[in-house]
């Protein structure tokens, strides 16, 4: 039985690793602070960082009603994008190096300036987001610890595996990201969609409540980096010669294909 964070956070690295659980390990994940999540998160990815990935940016999980109805959680997380695990333009991905995989469409805004203080007002993000592009934020769609908690996916970062981001790029000025309609599509046919009002009544409120979060965490978002805010629909599980396009209207398109 695990008893220490530094034993849970062991135990999230080796899972992320080996893409495999030990089953004699077992921990009871509710049992854990959402601090104590937000930690082990913290001491896995700054492993991470110690073997050569980077931190670029930040990924907002858990957002609308679609995945918190999938995940059955209620509430907004926060969680790393990494690199080298960021691929621009359509991509070409091994399915073999996912466990469960799974997809959704994600706006992808890249930030202008640091937004180092509260962020109030939807106009303050405006002016600082330099561009959006369409995405695809891929997945390891797998909780090892039991039932689905937030716990888990906080510590997990957020099942986050990797983000597709395609070439178009758009100012936000005068988009009406509320009204922008999301589409997922497999195989050619459309397996997910809705619009970006669902994403915590708007995706510009989903970077808000990021960049808050982040400064109460000592933190804060920083000129450069990419910053998803969680999908208007459901993850959508993909198998071997899957090949799956993420639709904006005004933002754009960008597809991923799985070849067996």
């Amino acid at each position: 039985m695990m008893t220490s964070l530094d034993d849970v956070s062991a135990a999230f690295l080796q899972i992320y690793l080996s893409r495999s659980h030990d089953a004699g390990y077992n921990f009871d994940m509710a049992s854990l602070s959402i601090d104590d999540a937000y930690e082990i998160q913290r001491r896995m990815i700054a492993a991470r960082v110690a073997r050569g990935e980077e931190v670029v940016g930040y990924k907002v999980g858990c957002t609308s009603r679609a995945i918190r109805r999938q995940f059955g959680l209620a509430e907004p997380i926060c969680g790393r994008v990494m690199a080298p695990h960021v691929f621009h333009g359509n991509a070409v991905l091994n399915w073999h190096d996912y466990v469960c995989c799974a997809v959704e469409p994600e706006f992808v805004f890249v930030i202008a300036k640091d937004l180092a203080n509260e962020v109030t007002d939807d106009q303050q993000l405006v002016e600082a987001i330099e561009y959006i592009s369409p995405g695809i934020e891929i997945h390891n769609y797998k909780f090892w610890f039991g039932k689905p908690t937030l716990q888990e996916l906080i510590a997990s970062n957020g099942i986050h595996a990797g983000l597709v981001v395609g070439t178009e790029r758009v100012r936000p000025e005068g988009l009406d990201l509320d009204m922008v309609g999301v589409g997922l599509f497999k195989n050619g046919e459309l397996a997910a969609s809705g619009i970006g009002a669902e994403i915590m009544g708007g995706p510009l409120k989903s970077v808000r409540w990021l960049a808050n979060h982040l400064i109460r965490a000592g933190e804060h978002l920083k000129a450069g980096q990419i910053v998803i805010p969680g999908s208007a629909v459901e993850l959508v599980v993909v198998e071997p010669e899957d090949r799956v396009s993420a639709q904006f209207t005004y933002v754009g398109r960008v597809e991923a294909e799985f070849p067996a």
